[in-house]
């Protein structure tokens, strides 16, 4: 498995990860959900990313190899 196809559950975890913990901090703070949360976002944007360096590297890979 390749590196960006490796990473992109590792992002997707992470991502879930941190917005979990700050919903947590939010509840015990006494705030309401409506605060924008940035690691939603953030994660998508993430693993898009790494799914179009997946999909260039291995189409690359492919031709170099053929």
């Amino acid at each position: 498995m390749c590196v960006f196809c490796a990473a992109v559950p590792v992002a997707a975890a992470t991502g879930a990860a941190l917005d979990n913990k700050q919903r947590r901090n939010a509840q015990t703070q006494g705030r309401t959900s409506k605060f924008i949360r940035p690691f939603v976002l953030l994660t998508m944007i993430v693993i898009f990313l790494l799914i179009v360096g997946s999909v260039l590297v291995h189409t690359w890979y492919n031709r170099l190899w053929l």
